[in-house]
């Protein structure tokens, strides 16, 4: 190539350049735009009383922008991913918009361990929002009265062996109409104790996040209203406008469920990492020649590992029905063990078919959430 074509070439690649900086600089700007705009949807909702988030209309939205994709000739995949990035930027948007005021003016919030972690964000929550908002510790008992009073809503943001004796110990101080709530991974003691030391409403809550959570943004909170549900509602209002998906169940439901969610999830788990800590397995060495579905399961291992074991221990050895729950899962992994045996190969491929077969549509859907995961991972590291 002549030196001249060189220049032409060099020159030619500048101005496509700077036409990408124009075009990246245009988005920005309706970026920018499209946040002001979603600013006063936020303003129109918290007048309303509406809730941040709208299944329907997501979906509807992300739909219609793979539509104008593929009719502009671009992958459906990254438009979708695109788009969602940005309704999910919008909704913690809204969500910071919603928090004040709240949607009880006046209540009175007061929180048994909001110094610790999960009880901090409880009182950020209320306490952006507008509700004057009490902490009571357990050195602090000498003044519970004083700070129980008034009390609209009591939360109990303390361990779930814990539950039951302060509920007792908090209760006279609370007015009959105020709402008792918990926060514990487990509902039926806990909402049984509240019930035994309360006379007024009371209501079981269980955020399915952690205390890292900064946005309720679709979060979900497990609701299990007991006395006087009309007179809680307000409480389950308020977070479905902070952005969380309230899902309702009674206390023995949720119970059960957690049980395979929850205990039996992080038992496996556990399992999984006392086996690669005692076989002395090198976790470095397999992280660089793993796949990127290895390093997805390891990071969740490593995730549980890396938390408070009482936490931990509570969740999987709660109740005798965990207990007997965990205590199968342990005899069907024996009983898998017979495939290890001389022509188990076929066998093993007759279950592998069978549960497959059970879970039915939900294994496309999996492929498709987990593939995303992976991607994800994949672009980090």
């Amino acid at each position: 190539m002549a030196p001249n074509d060189r220049d032409a070439t060099e020159e030619s690649l500048d101005r496509l350049r700077a036409e990408i900086d124009r075009i990246d600089r245009a988005l920005v700007q309706l970026l920018a735009e499209r946040r002001e705009v979603v600013g006063r949807v936020a303003e129109h909702k918290r007048r309303k009383g509406l809730p941040v988030y709208h299944p329907a209309r997501e979906e509807d939205l992300i739909s219609r922008r793979r539509d104008q994709a593929r009719a502009a000739g671009l992958d459906p995949d990254l438009v979708e991913d695109v788009f969602r990035s940005i309704v999910r930027a919008s909704r913690v948007v809204q969500a910071k918009g919603l928090r004040a005021p709240g949607v009880r003016r006046g209540a009175r919030v007061l929180v048994v361990g909001g110094r610790g972690a999960m009880g901090t964000r409880v009182v950020e929550w209320f306490s952006a929002a507008g509700y004057p908002t009490e902490v009571l510790e357990r050195d602090e008992w000498d003044r519970a009265a004083q700070k129980a009073r008034g009390a609209d809503l009591a939360v109990l943001a303390v361990p779930i062996r814990a539950t039951a004796e302060v509920a007792a110990r908090l209760a006279p101080h609370l007015p009959e109409g105020c709402v008792l709530s918990d926060l514990a991974s487990l509902k039926a003691e806990p909402v049984r104790a509240m019930l035994e030391a309360h006379p007024g409403p009371v209501l079981g809550l269980h955020p399915m996040f952690g205390p890292t959570t900064q946005s309720l943004d679709k979060q979900v909170v497990v609701a299990t209203p007991a006395r006087f549900p009309e007179r809680s509602e307000w409480v389950l209002e308020q977070l479905s406008a902070w952005g969380a998906v309230v899902v309702r169940a009674t206390p023995e439901e949720h119970d059960e469920i957690m049980g395979v969610v929850q205990a039996l999830r992080h038992f496996a788990t556990f399992v999984f990492g006392r086996f690669l800590s005692r076989a002395g397995v090198d976790l470095d060495r397999t992280l660089e020649v793993s796949s990127p579905i290895y390093r997805l399961e390891l990071g969740m291992v490593g995730r549980l590992f890396a938390q408070d074991p009482e936490l931990y221990a509570d969740i999987m050895l709660a109740t005798p029905q965990r207990r007997r729950l965990l205590k199968r899962f342990l005899d069907e992994a024996a009983d898998t063990a017979r495939f290890l045996d001389e022509g188990g190969r076929g066998e093993l491929i007759r279950e592998f078919r069978r549960v497959a077969e059970w879970f039915g549509p939900f294994g496309g859907q999996a492929i498709r959430e987990s593939s995303y995961l992976i991607e994800k991972l994949v672009e980090r590291f």
